[in-house]
């Protein structure tokens, strides 16, 4: 396993043998010796025997004795770096050989790229401590390789007369290839310059292909004086090739050459590629003998060339977005990778051909049932695959697989979930998950000392509290306050499961749910309804925003489209439904359920003298009418939910803030670009960037307003693009940096002065960036002291019940600040400190807005944002002196 300190840690199970068995081991004669494979015994330095120690031990090789002597178990940690000195820390992915001596690390190199290395534990017959060897790379780390799965090659698995046969020794199940998913071929997509609007950017697509690392090689032997050529160039892999059409004899070796005019006669059945068999079900899942793996022949322990690049290409597999190798097959060399397919995740046996051919069909688990989970049973007897909650288990056969593959409706060999129930103590399950909660605060923490805290007393200090709890509720307010004895501001505790009495359900809570018209409303008895006081209106420029409908049900953008006008300002609400808005306490009770449906509105038109086109001709314009300027009217209006109506209320805000910065920037002689963004995290975040920041790039000023913005992870991309500088200025014969021509280089570079706006809303990322604007010397700060929260996160350290109390992961710092980045529990302190008075900004005023735009003013008074003067004169390339003309002949 892999513990939170990055140590990879590795003991024996079951941690004691019989000493019979350890007897039947050593006399298994299908154990491997080639005479011609390299290998390198341990040092006495490699592995080192103690006494268990704290966690704190960071000693590599360390293999410590736990529990009595009777019983002892060996804990071996592995080697923290390769033997190209590339480090093994942070979470890693493990996959032990076949037969337990090796084990395949995915980890990242020093330069962050995904690497595979195989560790040797020696020889599995030692039953009671594991004998470590070397770690050794075995891909390069200039691009990322993951998904190591131990199998074999159709040629090694191939019972065909015309395969080449270097030895017989193989036993079944052995890997003699590493599989493993590499993106190699970079391949640049659609954007092919950077220019154009938005700053074109390179964009590689991730795709990956199938790669396969051979692990022996042979010696060609010289048959002229029978000597072995010991040149690394000159050795062939022993097993591992995945050769065919043809190309089998470009490897030496002796060629059965055998009639074997029948082979294909039987090519369209579905047959194992080998005489081995996978286990009846109903036997048991034992064997006899245990498993021995090929011995790996490494090549020069120094040397990266050696190993690491016999891997081949798979061609017959199409790089794409694969997700990662589910297995392969136990009768057949054919693998099943999942891959990644639009919004979803695809299943796909790419089934070889039989060897010689080299060709391999790709089979589509073709269901619109969604891939939640996969995977293989320890023997690798069986796959499990979850789709939308259906378990669907395959027998890891070629037939069983071609079968399931047919079962688009997966509806075969399903388990039967529908009866499984967990019964559960409450007060234990509690008691379970504070215990759970500290333990991994204490393990996941960024400072191993836990700032100082004694945390073992933390434990013994709340624990009685929980036993008093009598709701999951109850037990996050003990969990908050154990978790804020460490004085960090990313330390939350939410989730888990709590009672519902609706279930989850979103029909039954929407039913119940009130619906808003996109207004706000107050109550009139005097005019029998509640009167509009204003209509929230989104930016008129945007329908859509990241795919999400923005609308206003009362506004005349939004009802003009179905010949309907929109209410003003003033304008009164009648009924609803046809039933009085005053018969109830509030006008939320007929609202209720009504989200997405269309309702019927009685309205009153107010200040309008256009006449009552609904009106009955056989009435008198007194009957329909209040006064001249009053008119009764009927709408059809379609109100939106609770999360749709705060994103409209949100969306009219930036729109009015970012028209009232334009106004103020205008009255003070300069034009400005404003960004509002409401978290730093993903998609929508960089939309927003995006959308606002490339149509300003060119104005004198650009305010990035971060204020109540809740954080995220996407800060380096910013400063990225507010860090280029414009060098040189094109012009041509008719455009220039004044009518729309190209402008400067750096592409899209802003020349302005900046000023980002921050509060005491504005955490984690929002922070970060922030803190990067002033250190960059970008811009400057107006507004207050932010959050504080300068330790970053994973949220990986979930509950027992989905819930969590998450721990600050990852410490920030530099040589000016040291921890935190002088953010933890600071917050970042503005360069210009200004408040909004609440009730100010109630009423729509906005005084830190404003004193941006003063600041900006002021600032560009000092130094005017300027073009760059027209150099003079274009060259005179004329000759300066009179030539004589040129004899005619």
């Amino acid at each position: 396993w892999v513990d939170t300190d990055g140590r990879i840690v590795a003991i024996t199970i079951p941690p004691f043998e019989e000493k019979q068995q350890q007897e039947n081991y050593h006399d298994d004669d299908r154990r491997l010796k080639h005479k011609h494979t390299t290998t390198t015994k341990p040092t006495d330095k490699d592995t080192t025997t103690k006494k268990a120690t704290s966690k704190s031990n960071n000693d590599a090789n360390v293999q410590h004795n736990a529990n009595d002597e009777k019983n002892t178990i060996k804990i071996t940690v592995l080697k923290n770096i390769n033997n190209q000195k590339q480090p093994i820390a942070g979470l890693s992915d493990l996959k032990f050989s076949p037969g337990g001596r090796y084990i395949a690390i995915t980890h990242s190199a020093k330069n962050k790229f995904e690497i595979i290395s195989i560790a040797d534990l020696g020889e599995p017959s030692i039953v009671d401590h594991i004998e470590l060897g070397n770690v050794i790379q075995a891909t390069p780390d200039r691009f990322n390789a993951n998904e190591p799965t131990w199998g074999r090659t159709a040629m090694d698995l191939s019972d065909d007369s015309t395969a080449i046969k270097f030895d017989d020794t193989v036993m079944d199940g052995a890997a003699t290839v590493l599989y493993f998913l590499s993106d190699r071929d970079v391949i640049l997509k659609q954007v092919t310059s950077p220019w154009g609007t938005r700053a074109p950017s390179p964009y590689f697509p991730i795709k990956k292909a199938l790669y396969a690392l051979p692990l022996q090689i042979a010696p060609i032997v010289d048959h002229g004086n029978d000597e072995e050529l010991q040149h690394p160039e000159d050795r062939l892999p022993t097993y591992g090739q995945y050769r065919g059409g043809g190309a089998a004899e470009l490897f030496g070796g002796d060629i059965d050459t055998e009639d074997n005019d029948n082979a294909d006669d039987n090519e369209d059945q579905i047959m194992p590629e080998n005489n081995s068999t996978i286990m009846d079900q109903n036997t048991t899942a034992e064997s006899d003998m245990p498993l021995v793996d090929l011995e790996i022949d490494f090549g020069d322990l120094g040397s990266l060339d050696e190993f690491s690049r016999r891997a081949y290409l798979i061609d017959g597999v199409p790089p794409a977005h694969y997700l990662g190798i589910i297995c392969q097959l136990q009768d057949h060399s054919s693998l099943v990778l999942t891959e990644k397919d639009g919004d979803t995740t695809t299943v796909k046996l790419f089934r070889t051909d039989t060897y010689p051919s080299d060709t391999i069909d790709a089979v589509k688990f073709d269901t619109p049932e969604r891939l939640d989970d996969y995977s293989i049973s320890t023997s690798g007897h069986h796959v499990y695959l979850t789709f939308s909650g259906q378990l669907k288990v395959i027998t890891n056969t070629l037939a069983e697989w071609t079968a399931a593959l047919q079962d688009t409706a997966v509806s075969t060999n399903i388990v039967d979930t529908a009866d499984l129930a967990l019964s559960v103590q409450p007060k234990l399950e509690y008691h379970q998950m504070y215990s759970d909660a500290w333990r991994m605060l204490r393990d996941y923490f960024y400072d191993p000392d836990m700032h100082q805290i004694n945390w073992p007393e933390v434990y013994t200090r709340y624990l009685p509290l929980v036993a008093r709890c009598s709701k999951r509720e109850e037990l996050d307010e003990v969990l908050k306050l154990m978790a804020s004895e460490l004085s960090a501001l990313h330390v939350f505790v939410y989730g888990g499961e709590y009672e519902e009495p609706l279930h989850g359900s979103y029909s039954k809570t929407e039913i119940n749910a009130v619906a808003s018209l996109g207004a706000s409303l107050q109550r009139s008895t005097s005019d029998n309804g509640y009167i509009v006081r204003h209509i929230y209106e989104r930016d008129p420029d945007f329908n859509m925003v990241d795919d999400v409908p923005i609308y206003s049900p009362l506004s005349h953008r939004t009802l003009v489209l179905s010949g309907q006008r929109g209410l003003k300002q003033g304008d009164v609400i009648l009924g609803i439904n046809g039933e009085s808005v005053l018969s109830v306490p509030d006008v939320g009770y007929l609202l209720r359920g009504q989200a997405g449906r269309s309702v019927r509105l009685d309205v009153i038109r107010k200040n309008t003298n256009t006449d009552n086109r609904r009106k009955n001709k056989k009435q008198t314009n007194a009957d329909n009418q209040t006064s001249h300027n009053h008119m009764q009217d009927a709408l059809i209006v379609v109100p939106i939910n609770k999360s749709h109506a705060a994103n409209l209320r949100y969306s009219a805000w930036e729109y009015k803030t970012r028209a009232k910065a334009r106004e103020l920037a205008h009255n003070n002689g300069f034009t400005v670009g404003y960004i509002h963004l409401r978290s730093m995290s993903g998609k929508t975040a960089m939309d927003a960037f995006e959308r606002s920041f490339f149509p300003d790039y060119d104005k004198d000023a650009l305010i990035v307003d971060v204020r109540h913005n809740s954080g995220g992870n996407i800060d380096s991309w910013l400063l990225n693009v507010l860090q280029r500088k414009a060098w040189t200025f094109w012009q041509s014969r008719s455009t220039n940096i004044t009518n729309g021509g190209e402008g400067w280089d750096e592409m899209f570079a802003f020349r302005g002065h900046l000023v980002v706006l921050i509060d005491e809303k504005t955490s984690s990322d929002g922070e970060g960036f922030a803190r990067g604007v002033s250190e960059l010397g970008l811009g400057k700060l107006v507004g207050k002291r932010t959050w504080g929260g300068g330790i970053w996160l994973a949220s990986d350290n979930t509950l027992v019940d989905g819930g969590i109390a998450s721990a600050p992961e990852i410490g920030t710092y530099n040589n000016k600040f040291g921890w935190g980045m002088g953010i933890e529990q600071m917050g970042v302190q503005p360069d210009v400190q200004v408040d909004n008075n609440p009730r100010e900004a109630f009423d729509g005023k906005d005084e830190q807005l404003e004193r941006a735009i003063d600041v900006l003013a002021e600032w560009l008074k000092r130094e005017p944002n300027v073009l760059p003067k027209k150099p003079g004169p274009h060259p005179n390339m004329a000759l300066k002196t009179s030539v004589e003309a040129c004899p005619v002949f």
